[in-house]
């Protein structure tokens, strides 16, 4: 009970400090809970980078943030050996993937080497350098960001390494009101500092206790079967309609159908409920299967992309 008020309590601070983006916020505690990787989509100045620093000032952790260019290489995300003078020996320096909150800002704009690095330390939890294997943090989570405006210079991650990632997140601007309180938030907290909200500190062992009740929470058998069901539906489209077996090309992994149990499980803990219902599922349908199903060339000349085909699967699916 005492963790899930640390959550709790996590989630509400968060709140106060990120205006406008509400869903990143809900999703970054969820891959905090299911022990995922979160890829977010958004313009610049949506508060991507202020979201995650702000949770890694909310957690027990260290936070990194890596920029990633074109020059980049995979040692600068992984670590290197560096003489020791005094040892006349080498020694393998740890790189930033060893922090337990990670920032890839604009991951997109490395090339595959440097994507391939840090998706591999993503799925291996581990780093092998030489002879050697250095185990990363049990609490270890990646934020990468893509900026969907400007594509030249980039490097498309393939559907095998986007399918290392929880979920896929697509973010926009803040409405009138919340872009009005961003501002009296910025005011009020360069003027009056010494009024700053301390942040909750939630302790890892709190986080790695949520972990293992998420997975106590109730689910029936009808909404197991509905999770199998959406995947299903995905690889055999098919069966739900003839515009769907035209438009999608490949299915959702194995990994997806258990990210979406996860997930689903980590939504109904955080609105407070001790059961999964089919509206947990759809919850987070769409972030988590956005970036698993792979649209045919017929479907992207219609105009219709993963977003509308998710959104038929879900009238078409039955719950029970």
């Amino acid at each position: 009970m005492q963790d899930r008020v640390q959550i709790m309590a996590l989630e509400k601070w968060l709140s106060s400090k990120i205006i406008g983006q509400e869903k990143l916020v809900n999703r970054l505690l969820i891959a905090l809970l299911a022990d995922g990787h979160l890829l977010v989509e958004g313009a610049p100045g949506l508060a991507k980078t202020k979201a995650i620093k702000t949770l890694a000032a909310g957690i027990e952790g260290e936070f990194h943030r890596v920029q990633f260019t074109p020059d980049l290489l995979p040692a600068d995300i992984t670590g290197t050996e560096i003489y020791r003078a005094q040892t006349g020996s080498f020694e393998f320096q740890k790189g930033p993937i060893f922090h337990n909150l990670i920032l890839a800002d604009e991951i997109n704009r490395a090339p595959a080497k440097v994507q391939s690095a840090l998706l591999e330390a993503m799925g291996e939890r581990q780093v092998s350098f030489g002879r050697q294997t250095f185990v990363l943090p049990e609490l270890f989570l990646v934020m990468a960001t893509q900026n969907p405006i400007e594509q030249e210079g980039t490097y498309p991650l393939p559907e095998a390494q986007l399918d290392r990632f929880l979920m896929q997140v697509n973010i926009d601007y803040p409405d009138a009101s919340s872009e009005s309180r961003i501002l009296r938030l910025v005011r009020n907290e360069s003027m009056d500092l010494d009024d700053e909200v301390a942040p909750p500190a939630v302790t890892q062992a709190a986080i790695f206790a949520t972990r293992q009740e998420l997975l106590n929470l109730h689910m029936a058998p009808v909404v197991e079967d509905y999770i199998v069901q959406l995947t299903m539906a995905t690889r055999h489209p098919g069966a739900y309609g003839e515009d769907l077996a035209n438009w999608i090309d490949y299915g959702a992994s194995p990994r997806g159908t258990i990210a979406l149990d996860i997930c689903a499980r980590a939504n109904a803990f955080l609105a407070g409920k001790d059961f999964v219902s089919p509206d947990d599922v759809q919850a987070v349908l769409h972030d988590v299967f956005r970036h698993r199903i792979i649209v045919s060339f017929e479907a992207e000349a219609s105009g219709v992309d993963a977003e509308q085909i998710l959104n038929i699967l879900v009238q078409r699916v039955a719950t029970a």
